[in-house]
């Protein structure tokens, strides 16, 4: 302390300066000691996070090798043998015919359901060993899967005018034998299997159709003949077996074939093959209707409007046992078919349905529906809210068209669709 008080005063000066720097550069080292110090813990918490996801992009990673690693064993494992079960032996083994042409005695695994094995079911064989190991569902055709009517239609047998006697029997026929069996159990009969609507264009035929899938808890399936028409031999064939195995599987089924006439015409000596095609496929839809095997709880609804020119064969009983005409509606069924269709109509009073019956002598129910939308059309246009008789007068005269019926007499044996 001695020596401190006795240097000068300069000197002293200079200590303290060198002291107070030493004091700010210790400062400044706690200080960037303390920044490098937050700066590595804020690296060592990213690391630990780069670390969690890169262990979740391993595991991830890892199932989709596994994924593909099973995906490529699958690939590289043989292919199945599709085949056909033609006989049950025995517990433990049946015949099948392979889809390759030979048949083979084979065993089959225990986990299969038994009763999926039966004559007929399609079943994959292994290559090697050729044991079933897998039952497959039965063929179908997607078309014949989207001719079912899933949607019932709208159209009950109010809607139907002039046709009483015909929903008559159709109520008969169709839907009797599906409400009440029991009744035809007790009178000791059949009931009837298939029923023929024949007569003019636009008369109701598909509209009875139609009232009868509404009216039923049965399935409905609906086809067009023409769509029996394929290119290649055996098809339209398979076509009608496929349609009755369908009705089969969801008994109890009606199968309604529209426009009958499309492959059911007579037969007669034909050199061309699509005549011929045509022939084979007639002859699967007569063994459907009336063969070997019974049909069951299937019920079948044709429509034509060309019933002379159906083969005989088609129309003997036991295909289709009752033939129900169709035809233009009289005086009190148009009348009917009015009402139903005026109904929602805004008339005016003078507007009379007796009077409008008597205007229309000879149209069908089509032909009214068609005067009733252009008599609103009429009135649209003059946009009036109201649909007077003139409308009617117009509607009927351009329905009616004579030019327009003269047009079609010139062509001679014209055929209607």
């Amino acid at each position: 302390m001695d020596d401190f008080d006795d240097l000068e005063t300069s000197s002293k000066k200079e200590l303290i300066e060198k002291i107070e720097s030493l004091q700010e550069e210790i400062d400044l080292v706690r200080e960037e000691k303390s920044k490098a110090k937050s700066n590595l813990m804020w690296k060592v918490r990213k690391l630990e996070k780069d670390k969690v996801l890169i262990e979740n992009e391993k595991i991830r990673l890892e199932r989709e090798t596994k994924s593909l690693r099973s995906e490529v064993e699958r690939f590289r494992s043989p292919p199945l043998v599709l085949a056909t079960i033609t006989e049950v032996l025995d517990e433990n083994r049946m015949t099948v015919k392979s889809s390759t042409g030979p048949s083979f005695l084979v065993n089959y695994s225990r986990f299969l359901d038994e009763k999926l094995l039966i004559p007929g079911s399609r079943v994959a064989l292994n290559q090697q060993t050729f044991g079933i190991v897998e039952v497959l569902p039965s063929e179908k055709d997607a078309n014949v899967s989207g001719m079912e009517i899933e949607a019932k239609p709208d159209v009950t047998y109010d809607q139907i005018g002039g046709l009483e006697d015909q929903i008559v029997e159709v109520k008969e026929t169709v839907e009797l034998p599906l409400k009440e069996p029991e009744l035809f159990e007790k009178i000791g009969i059949d009931p009837p299997k298939g029923i023929l609507l024949y007569g003019p264009p636009g008369t109701g035929k598909t509209l009875l159709a139609k009232a009868v899938a509404n009216e039923t808890n049965a399935t409905f399936i609906k086809i067009v003949a023409s769509e029996f028409v394929k290119k290649y031999i055996g098809e339209g064939a398979r076509l009608v077996r496929e349609v009755f195995d369908l009705a089969k599987e969801k008994a109890p089924a009606i199968i309604f074939i529209d426009e009958l006439d499309a492959v059911a015409a007579k037969r007669l000596k034909s050199s061309t093959s699509g005549d011929r095609e045509v022939q084979r496929t007639l002859m699967q839809l007569l063994a459907e209707l009336d063969g070997f095997e019974s049909r069951g709880d299937i019920g079948i609804i044709g429509a034509t409007n060309r019933p002379d020119i159906l083969d005989p064969a088609l129309l003997r009983p036991g295909r289709f046992d009752r033939f129900i005409e169709v035809p233009l509606p009289n005086k009190d069924g148009r009348k009917e078919i009015l009402k139903i269709h005026t109904k929602r109509m805004a008339l005016d009073e003078e507007a009379d349905i007796d009077f409008l019956t008597d205007l229309t002598d000879g149209l069908s129910g089509a032909d009214l529906k068609a005067v009733c939308t252009e008599a609103g059309m009429f009135a649209i246009r003059e946009k009036r809210d109201k649909v007077t008789v003139a409308d009617f007068m117009d509607a009927v005269d351009k329905v009616m068209d004579s030019e327009h019926d003269e047009e079609f007499k010139k062509e001679a044996g014209v055929m209607f669709g």
